[in-house]
């Protein structure tokens, strides 16, 4: 293959991974990366364009490229005793969603049948609507049942105050309503596989890209009914499942024994987290753990009846957890350490463990 081919090659991956991004200045962009002039960018924009890899709107330098589907699919299913996601994967998704790498399918088979049979199971309503959109770069896949809806089903099983509780539950895993048939790992995992993971649902939209250490909670204008889970993920990504496992056990084992812990989600507004009830709040289920990090990204300050209760009461009580925490700045830390000089054997081990890497 000759240099200049290779080259073309790699100017036209480079406008396909960037131009969702950058609609109206990929070209611009590609122009600048490779140091040549715009219009020979354009030639390898019209070659895409003619191949049905991007469309094109609009004149000159007006024009805006965008990802062409090659992949626009939709199928509605029935909620009842004859749904069966293994068989709507392998009869409907899987040829949908066409030729990927093994990898690939590995994940979005999981994370279509861990989200059918959650909607199936918890939800209540009465259908799912499967959509699939799939261009040469990326898949999205959103997956939207009627029922009740995801948060307000948590609120109610767990008798929280509030639905956006439910996030900061969420965001630690192992979180399931009926925990003889489920373990409550499915929508964690498949928010750690994926490029970007979307619930709307209620007033409540939760939020997870990969890579990012935490999850987001945000309220929506417009509540909506039912649940609606949206997924994307890259066609040519190198990560596996078995990846994805293993980041979250632990060194003896192969269980999912690690949680990282979003404090600043147990915070509304102005909120700040003092009290021995918000940190309860924090700690709820952690015990299922063998590993817990607080994160205090984003937390400003924490009271000395909050800290207490997390770093003193609670490691005393479990002694059996590891508990460590990234993030925090120095008006958190040193409610921390006061905590820790109160218990002599985590504050022993704080030393090596409150630096870790995030």
């Amino acid at each position: 293959m000759s240099r200049i081919r290779v080259r073309g090659e790699g100017i036209r991956r480079f406008i396909l991974e960037h131009v969702e991004a950058h609609p109206r200045e990929v070209a611009a962009l590609a122009a600048q990366k490779f140091d040549i002039s715009r219009q020979a960018i354009n030639k390898h924009l019209q070659r895409l364009a003619k191949e049905g890899a991007l469309t094109e709107t609009g004149k000159t330098r007006n024009r805006v490229y965008a990802l062409r589907p090659l992949t626009d699919w939709q199928e509605e299913f029935d909620i009842g005793p004859d749904l069966e996601e293994h068989l709507a994967w392998q009869d409907k998704v899987s040829p949908a969603l066409g030729p990927l790498s093994e990898n690939v399918l590995d994940i979005w088979q999981y994370a279509f049948t861990e989200m059918v049979n959650n909607a199936r199971d918890h939800s209540g309503g009465t259908t799912i609507l499967v959509l699939i959109r799939k261009t040469a770069v990326t898949t999205a896949m959103a997956i939207c049942d009627n029922g009740m809806g995801i948060f307000k089903k948590i609120q109610a099983a767990l008798s929280l105050l509030d639905e956006r509780h439910s996030v900061l539950e969420l965001a630690k895993g192992k979180l399931t309503t009926d925990p003889k048939r489920h373990t409550g790992e499915g929508i964690f995992f498949t928010s750690r596989m994926v490029d970007s993971f979307n619930i709307f649902s209620g007033g409540v939209t939760f939020m997870h890209d990969f890579g990012d250490s935490e999850d987001w909670i945000f309220e929506r204008k417009e509540p909506g009914e039912g649940t609606t889970v949206y997924m994307k993920l890259n066609n040519h990504t190198a990560r596996t499942t078995t990846k994805i496992f293993d980041h979250f056990a632990s060194s003896d084992d192969y269980g999912f024994n690690k949680t990282v812990v979003p404090v600043r989600l147990a915070q509304y507004g102005n909120d700040k987290l003092v009290s021995r009830s918000q940190a309860k709040r924090v700690l709820a289920r952690v015990e299922l753990f063998k590993t817990v990090i607080f994160d205090f990204k984003e937390v400003p300050i924490i009271g000395q009846a909050f800290a207490d209760e997390i770093f003193r009461v609670f490691a005393k009580e479990h002694p059996d957890i590891e508990i460590r925490h990234i993030h925090a700045n120095s008006a958190v830390k040193r409610m921390i350490d006061r905590a820790l000089s109160a218990n002599p054997e985590a504050e022993a081990e704080s030393a090596q463990l409150t630096l870790i890497p995030s």
